[in-house]
């Protein structure tokens, strides 16, 4: 039972809650490559996090300090980009089109993570226009380029996450294009890139890409209770199962009691 990458929304307070009520794993949310890399480790004492801050800037003299500071204020220069802490079951999840970059980021978190994955899924118009998330699925050139690099350089284990393509034998050609670069999983949003969330599920079109693979599968689509996780499981075949707007509507969906008030979590 694994909670999903989501941006802006899998920051640390939601893993955190979503743990208290049963997530196994979380995924952080999605961090470009650029914004990762352009980061310092930072160990924070007062909440004993693990914290990624934007690199300090050259030194300057106090008059221009001033002024740097004055300029800056209500930025969010001070805002760690991410924070994890010690021990927490975590997959970074990075927005990248480049090899390199992708494992120029991972590096800088590879020793407080669990995993890296790879985002292929993100439809919104700032991943996709620039090659990033779903942009990446017409690419498998592309794709095979980042997780190779990623599996031969890193001392973690390397997964991704895709949506499905138009036709079924289309995804049946990407996930085995994946599978052969060492990936230990992948994970699958039942739904094509010109899907919205109010449209079903596509859950049917997953059973024949588990069936394929010799590799886990991750479920991803309408999971909304705790029951969804096995129905979804035994549906599709898949190893585990994930959860997005249901994990931000109510954390507690992970609880096998059933969910909770939302106002108590």
């Amino acid at each position: 039972k694994i909670l999903a990458p989501m941006v802006r929304a899998g920051t640390l307070p939601l893993r955190v809650l979503s743990r208290k009520y049963g997530a196994d794993m979380v995924y952080s949310e999605e961090i470009v490559d650029h914004a990762i890399i352009a980061t310092e480790r930072v160990e924070n004492k007062e909440h004993q996090t693990i914290d990624f801050m934007p690199k300090s800037k050259v030194p300057l003299s106090a008059a221009k300090r001033r002024k740097h500071e004055k300029r800056k204020r209500g930025r969010k220069e001070n805002v760690a980009k991410f924070r994890t802490y010690a021990g927490e079951p975590i997959v970074f999840q990075i927005g990248t089109n480049d090899p390199i970059r992708a494992l120029r980021a991972a590096q800088v978190v590879e020793r407080d993570v669990c995993a890296i994955d790879v985002n292929m899924g993100c439809p919104k118009h700032f991943s996709v226009h620039s090659g990033m998330g779903a942009g990446l699925l017409s690419s498998p050139e592309t794709i095979a380029d980042i997780l190779r690099t990623l599996v031969r350089n890193l001392s973690i284990p390397v997964t991704c996450k895709i949506r499905l393509k138009d036709s079924e034998k289309e995804s049946l050609e990407l996930v085995k294009v994946i599978e052969s670069c060492g990936v230990v999983a992948v994970g699958i949003h039942a739904r094509c890139v010109y899907d919205r969330p109010r449209h079903r599920a596509l859950i049917d079109r997953v059973k024949p890409l588990v069936s394929s693979l010799s590799i886990p599968v991750i479920y991803n689509g309408d999971v909304f209770f705790y029951e969804d996780f096995k129905s979804m499981a035994d549906a599709t075949g898949s190893h585990s199962v994930m959860t997005a707007r249901g994990a931000m509507w109510n954390p507690s969906v992970f609880r096998p009691q059933g969910l909770l008030p939302v106002y108590d979590v």
